[in-house]
């Protein structure tokens, strides 16, 4: 493991630099370090935050800069030669790889964590699960009353991601499969979410797993895919873990080429026992046996 890396950290609205990794636009700083960039996915901005913090200790000369604004804009700064790591929890789509391929970039994808998507309400709305069905009806704007789904008389309030976030996209195929509501407020991060819905009795928004780790003002909801199947709440962890819970996903991060030097230090540490142990207790979800021999076709 490199021992050579610094860590800096400082938080300004959705942004914290950090000591970081990789490196294929990487500058110098004051003091004639390596800086590393890595952007993107805001559902995993503070899941890698704390992986790079924990790589960090006891490591001083290389730095990282890990910054949100969702897995549209990570990708697009690796296609554009901006960012030496795209955080992306969707996968890349194929006019992307083209798009990226002809700026001389070939985008390789490590899946580092798994996420479950959270459909929550606010503390005081009674309705306690949905189906999979219901929730993309609410999102579509073909379910508008909570009292539709066994709620209060009261008309429903969405909250959603904006479309650079791959949350975003995420619903929408897997949940939605249509447009979104014109009338869903597209909002700038998941805290922005967490924070609306906790404020406003009539809401429903969706958010990363670990976003639902001591929130308050908030519940998050069962879910079963139809209703013939067990309803599970994300909040059970284990059954979450246990692969029972319906909206799940890997989360991504891309390189422009195989991983190697210090960047697959890094990326061997987020796969290790302590780096999976660390998912965890963000809230997050251990890689699964799939992805994990997936992963072994870059890392070998």
């Amino acid at each position: 493991m490199n021992k050579n890396l610094k860590l800096f950290v400082w938080s300004m609205s959705v942004l914290v630099v950090l000591g970081s990794l990789v490196g294929c636009g990487s500058q110098g700083d004051t003091h004639g370090n390596d800086i590393y960039e890595i952007k993107g996915s805001d559902s995993e901005v503070n899941l890698v935050t704390a992986l790079v913090e924990a790589y960090a200790k006891g490591n001083n000369e290389v730095e990282f800069s890990v910054t949100g604004g969702g897995s549209g804009t990570g990708i697009a700064a690796l296609i554009n030669n901006q960012t030496d790591v795209a955080n992306s929890s969707r996968q890349i789509k194929e006019q992307e790889v083209t798009d990226a391929k002809a700026q001389g970039v070939e985008p390789v994808p490590i899946v580092f964590a798994m996420d479950g998507v959270a459909i929550i309400v606010n503390a005081d709305n009674n309705v306690k699960q949905l189906t999979v069905t219901e929730i993309g009806n609410i999102f579509a704007g073909e379910i508008t009353n909570w009292k539709e789904v066994g709620g209060p008389d009261q008309e429903i309030t969405l909250y959603g991601r904006q479309s650079s976030s791959g949350t975003f996209s995420y619903v929408m195929e897997r949940v939605v499969k249509n447009d979104y509501a014109q009338s869903m407020k597209q909002m700038n991060g998941n805290s922005e979410i967490v924070e609306s819905v906790a404020n406003d009795k009539s809401a429903i928004g969706y958010v990363a797993l670990g976003y639902i780790q001591d929130a308050t003002g908030i519940k998050a909801l069962g879910v079963s895919e139809d209703g013939t199947d067990p309803y599970v709440n994300p909040s059970d962890y284990q059954r979450v873990k246990n692969g029972e819970y319906v909206l799940t996903r890997p989360l991504y991060q891309y390189f422009n080429g195989l991983p190697s030097g210090a960047l697959r230090e890094y990326v061997e540490f987020e796969l290790s026992t302590s780096g999976q142990e660390l998912v965890g207790a963000e809230g997050f979800l251990p890689v699964t046996e799939t992805y994990r021999q997936e992963n072994e076709k870059y890392l070998k």
